[in-house]
């Protein structure tokens, strides 16, 4: 075994398989380190609304950078709730609510911890 591996290192070609498997294993590691450390938390969200929630999206909270909708084609009614389950690696996420009048709703929650959102008819709403 020994004599092989040392004619493994000692070719050019097994040279390179050698440093590839290192590479793929520290990488690995690296990924399993970080979905490791960014627990899944849930957001109860109710719609205390009069409108429809159409779409839910998650971006870092000092920007504007949406990921795809949370609700995939779904929506929340008037007086319904809303459970979900995100991953995190930053402290805070900002959730953006979109209703049935194309308007737009935001709040800031904790990302390592489960929370709460309320949406009611008096909740700020982006509407341009």
């Amino acid at each position: 075994m020994k004599n092989t591996l040392i004619a493994i290192r000692g070719s050019r070609c097994g040279f390179r398989l050698l440093m590839l498997v290192a590479l793929l294993s520290l990488f690995a590691g690296v990924t399993l380190r970080s979905a490791a450390s960014t627990p899944a938390v849930g957001v109860n969200l109710v719609n205390n609304s009069g409108l429809e929630i159409r779409a839910l999206y998650l971006s870092p909270a000092d920007n504007d950078n949406w990921g795809p909708d949370q609700l995939n084609g779904a929506f929340i009614s008037p007086g319904g709730t809303y459970i979900f389950n995100y991953s995190w690696d930053q402290p805070t996420v900002k959730i953006i609510a979109e209703d049935s009048d194309g308007c737009f709703l935001t709040t800031t929650v904790d990302a390592a911890a489960n929370s709460a959102w309320t949406i009611t008819s008096n909740s700020p709403r982006n509407c341009g």
